[in-house]
């Protein structure tokens, strides 16, 4: 008859009470019902936290597909994503040579070979803060200023660059054959936005990638080609070497350095 008591107590978290005399078919029945709510709870939990597992699993399998805060917008059911990028940076890796050697590895040796190298390169990308793009059979994409603003961009590029060289070239013979690239750098404005539904991928589209791709085609083996916009930004952070001015297909004209060495 402690109505208070009662209140305060089921107030405070109990989940029943039973009165005196006890009834004990009544207390009973009622610890089982409370063993039960217990049993339902625990399996909510479980239950929770395995949706919660599967929730980080997939937020990192989308932040390995797409840079942080592309991801972090369509996870806020951002569908159309697509940016007006003022002053980027991109860069063309590709791995010369390497298809007709391809031909003479097996499929397995093919895939350990890129594993490696394209492995090393994504670490620099973490390490200098430029965002990798894809890669497309051996060549690499990188760029710098998306979808993240960066002052440095050039210099960053440049850097991951002739990060990539220097690893490509310490590299031991494959079946007596040294494997080398040609990296093409060029800075400018770009559309960067995300495509497709199903393997949805983060991409550039503009003049500037297009100019980046023809750096790199050419370009020459070793060496890491930049076009007089890139040359211009990174200023003296690097050694350059005038090419002079070559012909660029679908472009025209164009001067273009090659870079030495970083200075220290």
């Amino acid at each position: 008859d402690e109505q208070e008591t009662v209140y305060r107590c089921l107030e405070s978290g109990a989940e029943d009470f039973v009165t005196k005399p006890i009834n004990f078919m009544i207390l009973a029945a009622r610890i089982n019902s409370a063993l039960d709510r217990k049993y339902l709870l625990d399996r909510e939990e479980e239950h929770l936290a395995k949706i919660e597992s599967e929730k980080l699993k997939n937020e990192e399998l989308l932040l390995n597909i797409l840079p942080q805060p592309i991801a972090m917008r369509m996870k806020a059911n951002e569908y159309l994503i697509a940016d007006s990028v003022d002053n980027c940076s991109i860069l063309f890796g590709d791995i010369v040579g390497f298809t007709p050697l391809s031909q003479a590895l097996g499929a397995v040796k093919i895939v350990e070979i890129l594993n490696k190298i394209f492995t090393e390169f994504d670490d620099y990308c973490e390490e200098l803060g430029v965002e990798k793009i894809k890669t497309i059979g051996d060549n690499y994409m990188v760029a710098c200023g998306v979808p993240t603003a960066d002052s440095e961009h050039a210099i960053k590029t440049v850097a991951m660059g002739t990060k990539m060289m220097t690893f490509v070239n310490s590299l031991p013979l494959i079946q007596g054959h040294r494997i080398s690239m040609r990296i093409g750098v060029h800075s400018g404005s770009a559309v960067a936005g995300v495509i497709g539904k199903k393997k949805f991928v983060y991409d550039l589209w503009g003049d500037a990638v297009n100019t980046a791709g023809r750096m790199e085609s050419h370009g020459l083996p070793n060496e890491i080609h930049l076009s007089a916009v890139t040359a211009g930004l990174v200023g003296s952070a690097f050694d350059l070497k005038s090419r002079g001015p070559i012909e660029i297909k679908g472009i025209g004209s164009m001067e273009t350095f090659f870079v030495q060495q970083a200075k220290s």
